[in-house]
């Protein structure tokens, strides 16, 4: 039978609690979808810290969980049939915590959920991280201003997509879902951490700041956000 100790991620991070999920992440906004769902679930879970100041997500340990050394991956004791299952892909997580607790992925809005939680993943995220770096990390020192442009561009027909599909709407599919999970983090992070809200237009936005504004208001969401709790 396979137990928790079977897994070589859990002897570099020992579970203090071996009975719950096992979260590796850090506050990132991939890594914080996790632990929000977490949270709003209610699912006791257990959170490691992946430094990647010491290289955490290279160590083989790691590597053992997820081969794509990033964050955030899981570890659950008590997976389907009863066995540890272990998980890496925020989107993958997210699907994975609302069969399991039964939650935030309605089953007649179960497609249009995920629907919008692939605009996150495969639209908003990356070209977001994108936009960060020409703006606000080392890319912002490359003269070639097309770079940073075409991201910029591409951030702004995002948001307002979102924008759009949040007309009439408090939630992006109508009740709140791990699709919200996935995309407030990420709007988070442009406007508070790239500071780059004001050049992909989001002063022009109708509905995306109170959105992102009702998401924040919510006490899962704050607890989330501070997980793992770095020393």
């Amino acid at each position: 039978m396979t137990v928790l100790a079977d897994f070589p991620v859990t002897r570099r991070w020992p579970p203090r609690r071996p009975d719950v999920i096992q979260l590796y992440s850090l506050p990132t906004p991939n890594g914080v979808k996790v632990s929000i769902m977490l949270e709003e679930c209610g699912l006791a879970y257990d959170a490691h810290v992946v430094d990647f100041g010491n290289n955490d997500q290279m160590s083989p340990e790691f590597l053992s969980l997820n081969p794509n050394n990033k964050i955030p991956a899981i570890l659950d004791p008590d997976g389907p049939g009863g066995r540890p299952l272990a998980l890496f892909e925020s989107g993958a997580i997210l699907i994975y915590l609302a069969d399991k607790a039964g939650r935030f992925l309605p089953e007649g809005q179960r497609y249009e959920v995920i629907q919008w939680l692939m605009f996150q993943m495969g639209g908003l995220g990356p070209m977001f991280g994108q936009l960060g770096y020409f703006h606000h990390f080392a890319g912002k020192e490359i003269e070639d201003p097309r770079p940073k442009e075409r991201f910029r561009a591409e951030a702004e027909r995002l948001l307002k997509v979102l924008d759009g599909q949040l007309a009439g709407r408090d939630w992006v599919a109508g009740e709140y879902s791990i699709a919200d999970m996935a995309i407030a983090p990420w709007l988070r992070t442009l406007r508070d951490f790239y500071k780059a809200g004001d050049i992909a237009g989001w002063g022009a936005l109708q509905n995306v700041p109170a959105y992102l504004e009702r998401f924040l208001d919510r006490p899962a969401v704050q607890r989330g956000l501070l997980q793992p709790a770095r020393g």
